[in-house]
């Protein structure tokens, strides 16, 4: 396992990280999984064991539940050598306060987070999406202070457009805030959007890729193929995917997954082990969350690192998901000597 910067930082995460998601499976997250303390108490020893010290959750997952299983999923276990990343923004409990990222509901959302996983600290804490009715600078000072009170150590944003994180990056220089240091981003062989904008402003202004759904929603996890009856069980099937359905043409699917199959056979790896290095190997990339409903998932994803794919396996994989530029990109892309880095992203 390697371990990497996460963005402008001296914090060193593993190059995977595990998301427990898939902790609780109740209040709207049954399709996702069901993992109780027990289960979670076993998944956490592999992937520590394994070298992951990563572990990502949110307040929103099975409203709250999947906090309190990770906390007592890593009790006994050295604080200081795990980093805990939660998340707010989206609707928890009830009432007219109940999501966004006003001052008074980060606050409440970080005290109930440090309560249900039973912790003083909060390693990286994230927005879990822009909220463009509270003013940013609100958001960011709120952030801010919570840093300098210990109760979380370093801030990140996740699903923010371009100009939502350049703008908050720009408020906090300007007061002398604490940055976002990290973004995480829905980025795979599927879908490339990360690449067209979000990727160059964060080579440029040094922001970390924390990477989820690598396996878009599952599709890239071995049961999708060409050569294959398309799954009517699991977890795309019953609605547990947060990738939406319509944000992948079954054809463009395929086309990957050929490409993906005859690699996994060159490197007897699999599917996803190939299609996770892949992402490992991407400009910008801190971590890729991974998710597993049981050990057999998580140890096969483990084996995604230790490795590389060679550069003709990457230009294979690079071409197989190559999409059209959106405008203005294929515009900047016919001038590659004022705009390179569009063309050495892409």
């Amino acid at each position: 396992m390697e371990y990497r910067l996460l963005g402008n930082s001296g914090l060193y995460v593993s190059e995977l990280c595990f998301g427990t998601g898939t902790f609780g499976g109740v209040h709207g997250f049954e399709a996702w999984g069901s993992t109780q303390v027990a289960d979670a108490k076993r998944i956490i020893d592999i992937c520590i064991e394994a070298g992951i010290n990563f572990f990502d959750t949110a307040d929103i997952y099975s409203q709250g539940v999947s906090e309190e299983i990770l906390g007592k999923a890593i009790e006994g276990k050295k604080r200081e050598d795990l980093i805990i990343s939660t998340k707010s923004t989206f609707p928890f409990g009830e009432g007219p306060n109940n999501q966004g990222s006003s001052r008074h509901r980060i606050i409440q959302q970080v005290e109930g987070s440090l309560k249900r996983m039973n912790t003083d600290y909060i390693d990286v804490y994230h927005m879990h999406g822009f909220d463009a009715v509270t003013p940013v600078e609100e958001t960011l000072r709120a952030l801010d202070d919570l840093i300098e009170a210990g109760k979380i150590r370093y801030i990140a944003c996740s699903n923010f457009s371009g100009w939502h994180l350049m703008k908050s990056l720009s408020i906090s220089e300007k007061y002398g805030w604490n940055k976002y240091i990290a973004h995480q981003v829905y980025y795979a062989l599927t879908n490339r959007d990360y690449e067209w904008e979000l990727m160059p402003l964060a080579e440029d202004q040094k922001v970390g890729a924390i990477v989820w759904s690598p396996l878009a929603g599952g599709r890239l996890g071995g049961k999708f193929s060409r050569s294959k009856e398309w799954p009517t069980s699991g977890r795309v099937a019953e609605g547990g995917s947060p990738v939406h359905e319509d944000s992948i043409e079954r054809e463009n699917l395929y086309r990957i997954t050929d490409v993906l199959e005859a690699i996994a056979a060159e490197t007897e790896k699999t599917v996803p082990q190939v299609a996770l290095n892949w992402l490992l190997q991407r400009p910008t990339v801190s971590t890729l969350i991974i998710g597993a409903r049981n050990e057999e998932q998580l140890k096969d994803n483990l084996g995604a690192t230790g490795w590389k794919l060679n550069e003709e396996q990457i230009q294979r994989l690079n071409e197989a998901s190559k999409t059209k530029a959106p405008y203005p990109y294929w515009h900047q892309t016919e001038r590659p000597k004022i705009n390179p880095a569009v063309n050495i992203f892409i």
